[in-house]
């Protein structure tokens, strides 16, 4: 029977799709007498239904080889495109984890969006990803992984544009699909190039030629480089890292997705790519100086945000920075645990931070303090997210980071130091947050804020529940190292790290004494991280500018010299029109004279070459 669910489990994706096509009939303009909700209640059944087939399937192929199954999609000619599907530990375990942490969302949805009628578009959108996510888990093609990704792109446009009579809203799904749009077009290069050259696209076929590979080493650098360049944009990394936080002006309950798994399917396609990287040493260094730069960068800029979710959302590409770091130096296992530990964590801190902000209003991090006496549940699950989040043992974020130090101290100690300058940050970040949120005195927006709807607060309790008990699965299946096996002056580095930008956040953040804002660093410093490296600003001065002026020379030349010809000759057929009327009245002299008068002018036409050189000849 359990064998069943391995071998179907193509279903798992299609689930997902029958969700989205049954909840759309209760779009407002189609079923109006029952109200929006059947559509939600159909798409976490069916959610459901994903979830424990995934769940069943991963039992089954615990500890068993990996099993491939192929359908034909196109046959063309001599072009042959197989669906081809991997089902292995690995990946149904994925989809164990999207389906999962989008059965939270939805639920949680049911309480955050209780008065919204944009149900049916909402969870359509929801199980649209969820679908997209599982095929790409799945998949062992890089041609249907880039065909996801390209939907993800759209759906990331359509669910931030979910409210889309909010101006801010408009323009972060307009910056982040077009900022993917970037992404996606370099990467379909690398994806048309790689063809020809391996052969396939399936990701095993594609290891097994990148062993005997032989290209000259500028192609294999420019294809590198255009299988890099999709991701970077994917995972929010610098410079396409602006349409995170501006996503974020979508519902909250889209974010626990999009900043987990979604920004992570950037992450997943390196890992899958990461026998054909690995040829070119430069793309190597390109990986690890993007994901250094966004690492440290964006957990600098996470402190100086007023704006929690902008502060969560630079976090996030902070992690996928450190994601690439690892893909990068060859850590593949590591960078698929740290993935697992973050999504954990952030869907934790992101659905209690929303339940905060939905009945709080306010965004604004400077009009909390004093949640702890309101909202304990809250502040219990915040510190558990934190934890998970960052290197404190024994929780999750530990063990991944420890795991990879402990590589990185050995091979490159100067990456190792920058993993332990972000989790400093990361640490001092949170610390702030929670030290904003619920500690201090209480302000005006904070004196009544009870927790949120039960339908928000079981699926974040749950979520911490498996964060909890995530250290020990771990250890069980034997994918981090145990105490005794890892480097203790390594740890140790990391735990200080951890206690210095959380006890220095916590001693500024809840001592009185110290002003607010902590004026410590100058103005101008801190204007420099809170307006993100002014990189909005960078654009417009580069980038938008230069198209701007070739769009404006482009309106030019269309307008006043294309127009303009195509405008010259209807002007010219008009007037002959108009003055060949007046010979058209129907009488014969009428049209005998203009034969006359077109004779004579041809016949002028064909002598005036001979006039022209007997008058020659004659003055001469």
């Amino acid at each position: 029977m359990i064998q069943f669910f391995c071998q179907n489990i193509w279903l798992v994706p299609l689930y997902a799709l029958a969700g989205t096509l049954f909840s759309l009939p209760w779009s407002p303009g189609i079923i109006r007498e029952t109200g929006p909700r059947p559509a939600g209640y159909i798409s976490i059944f069916m959610t459901s239904l994903a979830f424990l087939h995934s769940l069943v399937a991963l039992i089954g192929i615990w500890g068993q080889p990996s099993l491939y199954l192929s359908f034909d999609w196109l046959h063309a000619a001599s072009l042959i495109i197989p669906f081809d599907l991997e089902v292995s530990t690995v990946n149904v375990g994925a989809s164990v984890l999207i389906t999962g942490l989008n059965l939270a969302a939805q639920i949680y949805a049911v309480g955050y969006m209780e008065m919204d009628w944009g149900w049916a578009r909402f969870f359509s959108l929801l199980a649209l990803f969820e679908a997209g996510m599982c095929t790409l888990v799945l998949s062992d093609s890089l041609f249907f992984g880039y065909v996801v990704l390209e939907i993800l792109t759209l759906g990331t446009y359509l669910i931030v544009g979910l409210w889309f009579n909010q101006s801010l809203v408009v323009t972060g799904a307009r910056d982040a699909f077009l900022t993917k749009r970037v992404g996606d077009l370099i990467l379909l290069m690398g994806v048309v190039a790689l063809l020809p050259l391996a052969g396939t696209w399936n990701y095993t076929e594609l290891a097994v030629w990148a062993k005997t590979a032989q290209l000259s080493p500028i192609v294999i650098d420019l294809l590198c480089l255009s299988l890099i360049l999709g991701p970077v944009a994917k995972c929010a990394q610098f410079p396409l890292h602006l349409w995170l936080d501006e996503a974020m002006e979508g519902p909250i309950p889209a974010s626990i997705l999009r900043n987990t798994v979604i920004v992570g399917t950037g992450a997943w396609i390196l890992v899958k790519l990461h026998p054909v990287l690995a040829l070119s040493p430069f793309a190597s260094t390109f990986m690890i100086w993007i994901g250094a730069a966004t690492a440290v960068g964006a957990s600098a800029i996470a402190i100086a945000q007023i704006d929690i979710k902008r502060s969560l959302s630079y976090t996030v590409s902070a992690y996928m920075g450190l994601l690439f770091i690892a893909v990068a130096t060859q850590q593949d296992e590591t960078a698929l645990i740290l993935l697992l530990t973050f999504c954990v964590a952030m869907a934790l801190l992101i659905m209690t931070v929303g339940g905060i902000i939905w009945n709080n209003v306010t965004q604004d991090l400077t009009q909390y303090g004093g949640l702890w006496s309101r909202r304990p549940v809250s502040g219990i699950c915040y510190l558990v997210g934190a934890a998970s989040l960052v290197a404190l043992p024994p929780f999750g974020g530990f063990w991944s980071l420890a795991k990879m130090t402990d590589v990185l101290w050995q091979t490159r100690p100067d990456l190792a130091v920058v993993v332990l300058v972000v989790n400093a940050l990361t640490c001092f970040s949170i610390v702030r947050e929670f030290c904003l949120l619920f500690l201090g005195e209480s302000k005006p927006m904070t004196v009544r804020s009870p927790e949120a709807l039960w339908l928000m607060v079981v699926p974040t309790t749950i979520t911490m529940g498996f964060a909890l008990h995530l250290p020990i699965l771990l250890q069980q299946w034997h994918l981090t190292l145990r105490w005794n096996e890892l480097n203790q002056l390594d740890s140790i580095a990391l735990i200080i790290s951890t206690l210095i930008g959380s006890l220095t956040s916590f001693y500024l953040y809840t001592n009185k004494s110290v002003p607010k804002p902590v004026g410590i660093v100058p103005q101008p410093i801190r204007d420099f991280f809170a307006y993100d490296f002014y990189t909005a600003k960078l654009y417009k001065l580069t980038i938008i500018l230069v198209i701007g002026a070739v769009s404006q020379a482009i309106y030019w030349i269309d307008r006043y010299i294309v127009d303009g010809f195509i405008n010259s000759i209807g002007s010219a057929t008009f007037f002959s029109g108009q003055t060949l009327k007046y010979n058209v009245s129907g009488q014969t002299q009428f049209y005998a004279l203009s034969i006359l008068l077109g004779t004579i002018l041809l016949g002028f036409l064909i002598a005036y070459p001979l006039l022209s050189s007997i008058y020659f000849v004659n003055g001469g």
